[in-house]
């Protein structure tokens, strides 16, 4: 009989300026993009239809080419279709009972994380 052994390893990450300011940039396209998904789900919800994964990300492509939001071009786009991702599961955990509804992300309090 094989026993597997889970490992972990942490690692500490001291970036320079530069890397810490696009870490920053990243985080916050990160945040932003979750929560107009959450806000475009919510309000398709409130009109009793409903948004995929698939229309997310449509829904990213078009943001990114409006003159507002066209700082999101700036970042790597596989966080910001990770976002989209993660509120995809929210949003399954949500609908089998396993969780709340998704909420927003604050700038304040929560993690940055992307």
């Amino acid at each position: 009989m094989a026993i597997h052994v889970k490992r972990a390893y942490r690692y500490r990450f001291y970036p320079t300026d530069a890397q810490a300011a696009e870490l920053s940039r990243t985080f916050g396209c990160v945040r932003k993009v979750y929560n107009m998904a959450l806000a475009a789900r919510t309000e398709a919800w409130a009109r009793q239809e409903r948004v995929n994964y698939n229309q997310s990300s449509a829904m990213l492509t078009a943001w990114k080419k409006t003159g507002e939001l066209a700082f999101l071009n700036e970042v790597s786009s596989v966080p910001l279709q990770q976002a989209l991702r993660h509120l995809q599961g929210a949003f399954a955990n949500f609908f089998s009972k396993r969780a709340r509804y998704p909420r927003f992300k604050s700038k304040r309090k929560s993690r940055a994380s992307a």
